[in-house]
């Protein structure tokens, strides 16, 4: 049983291109990836964390590990990032559309433009813009997955984050999109996270009552429980799942 399941998982040789991969789920997936035999690019803002984790995950797993800086919100660096992959390993089998921001306001009237389009940029307009680039490719050379990480809060907004809901509702409609756009032979499917308990969490407020406790599991996940979906969708037991949502939320309410 266990050679089946290591078989239906495993990512050898396969080369995982991970945004916003230094830290939070991006970081766990991204070791993840590696972890299954695949080679990864790590794609952040901040080189030196995008270093650090790169070299951590070459060590740990013997895989390559690339470290790559870019601003994903910004259009004319992404050609650069698809381009230095594919120079470094000469394909990418699998994108991982994570890089996202939701800044704090405290009135929907205190959202400027500026905020606004930032949240725009980086949540949907890159991952549009590298899922074209990439895909392209993907159908090129005969296949491959894209997974867009949205947001439960797409299909339940709050106004204390509306800006990035709707950044990820249309994340959400776009997977759907581009499924039918790169098929039959590449997969596109959006990764949908509840609460996790990252370095973003440090700024929920979670005293007092449970504030989960409407969720089926009554609590908010670790970042190590995302990765069983994310290698789900990475992998080929995913093989006939395309366009579609895959929660992993804790049963959210």
């Amino acid at each position: 049983m266990s050679g089946y399941a290591d078989s239906l998982f495993d990512l050898t040789d396969r080369v995982v291109l991970v945004t916003g991969g230094s830290r939070g789920l991006g970081r766990e997936m991204a070791f993840a990836a590696a972890r299954c035999g695949a080679d990864v690019v790590i794609a952040s803002r901040k080189y030196d964390a995008c270093v650090a984790t790169a070299e951590e995950i070459a060590a740990e797993t013997g895989r390559a590990a690339f470290p790559y800086a870019v601003h994903v919100g910004r259009w004319d660096e992404l050609d650069g990032l698809v381009d230095a992959a594919y120079d470094r390993f000469g394909r990418v089998d699998v994108l991982v559309n994570n890089a996202g921001m939701s800044p704090l306001y405290d009135t929907l009237g205190d959202v400027t433009e500026k905020l606004f389009d930032a949240v725009m940029n980086l949540n949907l307009k890159g991952p549009f813009r590298l899922s074209a680039l990439v895909g392209e490719r993907m159908v090129a050379a005969g296949g491959g997955s894209i997974i867009n990480v949205s947001t439960h809060g797409s299909l339940r907004p709050d106004p204390s984050f509306l800006p990035y809901a709707a950044s990820k509702a249309g994340l959400n409609a776009m997977t759907e999109g581009l499924a039918k756009a790169f098929g039959p032979t590449v997969r596109v499917n959006t990764l949908m996270p509840g609460p996790f308990l990252t370095d973003i969490s440090a700024a929920w407020n979670l005293s007092g009552d449970n504030p989960f406790r409407h969720f089926a599991l009554q609590r908010a996940g670790q970042p190590s429980e995302i990765v069983g979906a994310a290698l789900f969708l990475m992998s080929d037991a995913s093989s006939f799942t395309t366009g579609s949502i895959v929660r992993a939320d804790g049963g959210m309410p």
